[in-house]
């Protein structure tokens, strides 16, 4: 239940403030008729607490001690309670579960409790709707359980492989500006006494200039153009191209359509096994993709499904993940066990997406390497080279 603060008037005209709790803003409204009130404002109160969202670490542990204890014959409320109270979490968790404790005492869903903090995911949300209507929520939240905590490796395993190119990048930066701002300088009175400067020596002698003299507009700027970056990439019309792009590259481009496969795969199979409609769980699965030019495509499918087109049909024509996976759901769909085939091509594609991820960071770093040896090189020849050309002007003459 979320609180609401409301300003209201009744028949005369005259205005009404309080608090009132209520499962959502309509509700509130309904509550505020039955007493002669017309609701004129409302402000969600929960909301404006500002409730952390949870990470995949997280909401796996959360949902393996639910599904643990509510298969143990623990009751709901007790689990949340025990939850609640236990040692390990953050103040900020312990916050949302005592909250949501305290409305799953007033008799609301957990679901609708947990769709008011805001901070749990649509796809945990939903699951636990279909669990509650189908009376398995201990099996909903174990099957949640598994896949966050995939989640969460798959996340580990990119952070750990991405350590040695990080580290790379931040050398070759540094080493740029080891040269240009004092490493250079040294040379700049040889510089001087040259008639003529190769265009390279001149523009890195310009950029030692600037580094050094006027770095701060340097930081300025490149902040400038983060932000912009970050703006422009905001738009939709420009994400949906770039993520189009992620797709269609030449060597990435099979990688990331592995791994939104596998990640599409693995949700629609644990949404669909809930007991979910396969409509409402394509149109979930969908969202959690992680590419906007994928993800929209995903609104045709669910309205050719509603339409009586098989699942597999529909999944052909979508331009982003793997073909092999309408085959396997064209095989479920012949053999009456889509549930099973589903698990079975998200295991498999979950393995492929985890190879998939070390080949792209395979990949970046012979790609930083060159481009930290471009750099420096060009770098080594601007100096080097008006040296060379002065010593053969003297053996010239």
């Amino acid at each position: 239940m979320a609180r609401f603060r409301y300003v209201a008037k009744d028949m005369k005209g005259k205005k009404h403030k309080g608090t009132l709790e209520a499962a959502a803003e309509n509700a509130l409204q309904q509550q505020l008729r039955e007493d002669g009130l017309f609701l004129i404002s409302a402000k969600n109160l929960t909301e404006s607490r500002g409730y952390q969202k949870l990470k995949a670490k997280q909401l796996a542990v959360f949902c393996r001690e639910l599904s643990t204890l509510l298969a143990s014959g623990v009751t709901l409320v007790r689990a949340l309670d025990i939850i609640s109270e236990q040692e390990g979490i953050t103040a900020g968790e312990r916050v949302i579960y005592k909250d949501i404790l305290q409305d799953l005492k007033k008799g609301t869903p957990l679901s609708e409790a947990m769709e008011t903090k805001k901070c749990f995911p649509d796809l945990m949300i939903g699951m636990i709707r279909s669990g509650e209507g189908s009376g398995n929520i201990d099996q909903v939240t174990g099957r949640l359980a598994v896949q966050y905590e995939k989640d969460y490796k798959l996340t580990q395993q990119v952070r750990s492989a991405m350590t040695y190119p990080c580290i790379l990048l931040v050398l070759c930066v540094a080493i740029v500006i080891l040269i240009v701002t004092f490493i250079l300088p040294q040379f700049q009175t040889l510089f001087d006494q040259m008639d003529q400067l190769p265009w390279m020596t001149t523009v890195l002698i310009n950029c030692s200039d600037f580094l050094t003299k006027r770095w701060y507009i340097a930081l300025i700027v490149v902040f400038a153009i983060v932000m912009v970056i970050r703006l422009i990439a905001g738009i939709p019309g420009v994400r949906r191209t770039l993520d189009r792009g992620k797709v269609k590259m030449p060597l990435f481009g099979n990688l990331f359509q592995v791994i939104y496969t596998a990640r599409f795969a693995r949700t629609l199979s644990s949404l669909y096994t809930s007991g979910m409609p396969i409509t409402m769980a394509i149109a979930t699965a969908g969202k959690t993709i992680g590419n906007a030019y994928v993800e929209e495509q995903f609104g045709e499918v669910v309205t050719k499904v509603r339409s009586g087109v098989p699942l597999s049909q529909a999944l052909h024509r979508v331009d982003g993940i793997q073909k092999k996976l309408a085959s396997t759901v064209q095989i479920g769909e012949e053999s009456g066990r889509l549930d099973l085939m589903l698990d079975s091509i998200a295991a498999t594609l979950e393995a492929e997406a985890e190879q998939a991820t070390k080949r792209i960071v395979t990949l970046m770093e012979p790609i930083l390497i060159i481009v930290m040896a471009v750099v420096v090189g060009f770098i080594m020849m601007a100096v080097m080279l008006p040296i060379y050309e002065s010593y053969s002007a003297i053996e010239n003459s």
